[in-house]
Parts: C-alpha cells; structure tokens; sequence
C-alpha cells in the first residue's frame, strides 16, 4: 500500500468515524432534550437517513438555543452583580394573603405562586386605560408629578408626536433634578428612524438599548427582544400593558384610531414586583445598580385588588406564561374571555382551550379582523378550525386593529400585560404581565369584552372549512412557520 492510499484509507475511515459520532450525539441529544416525541422521531429519522446533513440541520434548526444564549447572556456581563439588588427590594409578608373571590381560585392561586416563586400582593388598585388617548396623558401627567424617579421600559418608543411629547416630559423631570432611566428594546428603537435613542441623550436622559443587533431594521426573525411596556413613577405609581409609545395609539388629527390597545395604572404593594422587574433588566443592560429610596419607597396599600407579576423570558423565567395561562383554562368554571393580537397557540393550549370549553365553560376568543401582520393572520386562520370543532367561539373585530392582550376567566380573574398567544411571547422575547384577583376590574374588563364582541363577526367552523383551496394552502403553509412568527 502507497502512502496516498494509506492516507486515503485513513481520511475514509476518519471521516466515516467523525459522521458516525455525529449522528449519534446529535440523535442522543434529540432523545434526551426534545419533549415532542413526533419531533424526536422525525429528527432521529433525518439525522441517520442523511448522515452529514442531519447533524449539521440539528445543529442549526433543532436545538433550542435561544433559551442557552439567554441565560448565558444573564449570567454573565454586568448581570453577574444581580445578587446585589436582594438588599433594595420590599420583601412582601411570608404567608399569602387570604383572597377574597371565588374559591375555586384558590388552586390557581397556588399554582402561580409555584411557578412565579412570588406571593399575592393585597391593597392594590388596578384602574384600566383605553387607547392612548386615555393613557398617555395620565402616564405623562405621572412623570410630570414625579419628584425622585422616573423607570421607563419599553418595546417600541418612536419619534413622532407622542413620543416627542413623552420625551419633553423626561426632559421636564431631569431639569427637576428627578433621577430618569430609559430602557428601549434595540430593535424597537429602529420602528421610526432616525432613533428616538439620539434625542432622548440630548434632553440629558440616561436611555440604554436592550440587547443592541447589528440588523439595520427591525425584523421579526430577532428574537430575545425586551417586549415589556412599564412606567413607573417615584417608585409608588406604575403603568403597564400592551401599549407601546407611538402616535397610532392616540386619535390622529383626522379623528381616526390608528391602533386600539389596552393599559394600566397600577398603585400599591405589587409595584414593588414592577420596581423588581425594572431593576433587574437596567442591572443587566447597564451594570448600574438602583438603589435608595428614592427607587424603592415604602409602599402602602391603595385599594382592594391582590396582584401579582408574572415575568416570562427564554432565561430563567421561561415557561412562566405558559403555566399560567395552562392554569387559568384548568381552574374555569363559567367564561373564559381572551383578546389578543396574535394568535399563534401551540398544542398545549389548543388542547387547554379544548378541554375547557368541552367542560362546559363558554370560551370566547377576540381577534383582530385585520391584522397589522399578514403572515400572521394566515397562520392564526390555519389554526382556528382546531379549537373551533371543539366549541370555543371565534370572534373577528373591524378594525382599528386592536393590540390589546386581555383574558378574563369567571369574571374574578384578570390577566393582562404584554404577552401574545403564540411562540415570541411564549418562549422567544421578554414579557411582562400581572394576574389580578378583582371581580370589580373582571366586571370592567368584560364589560369592554362584550362591547367588542357585540360589534364583531363570529367565526364558523363553516366558514373555516370553506376557504378555497388556494388560500387553505396559503394559510397552511404560513402556518408551518408557527414556531418562529
């Protein structure tokens, strides 16, 4: 034998012991990590059916790393001082408080105390706002009036008339001397360009970028993306939602809504989970701890509510969301009302939604007629005939498209915030939402439900069925993206 056919020989048996290994570490690691056995089966399957590329589509599709980047990225960097911000926070009483409301809620109440590891906080009052035209003036009127801090965090801050007008208002309260810290999601700063980030550093406003890309403008394929909205003013008064700073929130001078939503003014103890919540991620994008009390006063009781935060990211927190939404369906009895934007369910809640409303409970879904997102309306159409079949009801509003995110079970329990219903919020971004056990903001909130429902069209399974089949594909195919929409 020549030593070019030894050295063939060799890289032939190299190679062949280098793809062996390869399928095998790629095929254990779907057997062990993936919890969809179908999935685990097709990946298995690809992975030995085709020995290089299996692996190397294993790699880049099949493995989850948006939650290990995450979490590296928490746990290194300025995040590593996190344990420093233990000292600053209002620790709430030990023993959850006694809820009011209907008792079977009492199982929900432990659940979420188990997957949030935060109790119910009682004294609280939770007042909603509707469209910027309501919102926007209270929340300026609250930094107006702020005398020691001012914690903004939100997705989307763009540079038109309203965000200008928050940006005056920041600029008012630094000239106060008030301490002012701006948190905007990287890729949320580039909706309008050139950036709200340039002006706000000009008014003198410490502003920071959460996770900064190099993508020159904003995608939906980034994923890690901050999508809390939350104002919180001396450390006393908050608001949060799904509302971002833009001017299609507000009545134009044409006396149109460009975008409906939903926000809310939030006093008492639970702000300081809200204050947690800021803290933390201003600690991780800067490194600067905030402590004192001008960030964190004494909080007394404001009202009657018992809240509690539930903050969702593809870290630590991830599956926080999904646990309670799981939670709330198994603990309905009467009326599940959900509005939201985007509705992207996985099987676990299609499954949930089916399960409840073939108990009985009357489950009511709100939707967007048109969505700001055509793909996403094709997928969220593909998917509606599956819980459509099992009773749920469907319910298409005109527009203007309603961003809000809103559910409401047995007219006790209300869950609002920023989330959506479909994998960004579950598993992909950053997400802020609070739980609030009130039959007198329930009562609200179904209220403004029904008003929307009244004017809406009620989706059949008929209707569903009876698309042509050029759209059944389109929409089918939009909806083979789910998992990255």
């Amino acid at each position: 034998m020549t030593l070019g056919d030894w050295l063939a020989s060799a890289w032939g048996i190299a190679t062949a012991t280098a793809t062996l290994g390869a399928a095998v570490v790629a095929s254990g690691h779907a057997i062990l990590y993936k919890r969809d056995t179908r999935s685990t089966v097709l990946w298995v399957a690809f992975i030995w059916l085709a020995p290089v590329a299996g692996p190397i589509g294993y790699l880049l599709l099949g493995i989850n790393r948006i939650q290990r980047r995450a979490v590296l990225l928490r746990s290194t960097g300025p995040r590593r001082d996190r344990a420093a911000l233990s000292h600053l926070r209002v620790h709430p009483p030990p023993e959850p408080p006694v809820v009011v409301v209907r008792p079977e809620l009492g199982r929900l109440i432990r659940l979420v105390e188990r997957v949030v590891q935060a109790p119910l906080q009682s004294g609280n009052r939770i007042e909603p706002r509707f469209h910027g035209d309501q919102a926007y003036p209270d929340m300026i009127a609250a930094i107006d009036g702020a005398r020691h801090s001012v914690a903004l965090c939100t997705y989307i801050f763009d540079r038109d008339r309203v965000g200008l007008r928050f940006v005056e208002a920041l600029r008012r309260a630094v000239r106060r001397g008030v301490q002012v810290r701006v948190l905007v999601d990287d890729t949320g700063a580039r909706y309008s360009l050139p950036s709200i980030v340039s002006v706000l550093r000009q008014a003198g406003v410490r502003v920071a970028r959460f996770l900064p890309t190099l993508a020159p403008i904003p995608t939906f394929a980034l994923n890690m993306r901050c999508h809390r909205k939350l104002l919180i003013a001396d450390g006393t008064i908050a608001f949060t939602g799904g509302m971002n700073i833009r001017a299609g929130h507000e009545t134009g001078p044409d006396g149109r809504l460009g975008i409906a939503d939903t926000h809310f003014r939030v006093e008492g103890p639970v702000v300081a989970q809200l204050r947690d919540v800021f803290a933390d991620d201003w600690l991780f994008t800067t490194g600067e701890v905030l402590e004192g009390p001008e960030w964190f006063p004494d909080l007394a009781e404001a009202g009657d509510a018992y809240a509690r935060v539930v903050d969702d990211g593809p870290d630590e927190n991830l599956d926080r969301l999904r646990w309670t939404l799981l939670g709330a369906l198994a603990s309905a009895t009467t009326r599940v009302c959900i509005a939201t934007p985007y509705f992207l369910p996985d099987a676990a809640l299609i499954s949930a939604l089916n399960t409840t409303a073939l108990r009985g409970v009357a489950v009511e879904i709100i939707l967007p007629e048109k969505n700001n997102l055509p793909f996403v309306q094709w997928a969220s159409t593909a998917h509606l005939w599956q819980v459509l079949e099992r009773g749920c009801r469907v319910f298409m509003t005109p527009g203007p498209f309603d961003h809000s995110k809103i559910m409401i079970v047995d007219g006790a329990w209300s869950f609002f915030g920023s989330s959506n219903w479909d994998p960004r919020s579950l598993r992909l971004n950053f997400e802020l939402d609070v739980e609030c056990y009130s039959m007198r903001l329930a009562r609200e909130l179904c209220q403004w439900f029904d008003g929307r429902r009244a004017g809406a069209h009620e989706v059949t399974l008929a209707e569903v069925n009876g698309r042509p089949l050029p759209v059944k594909l389109r929409d089918g195919i939009a909806r083979l993206a789910t998992p990255f929409l």
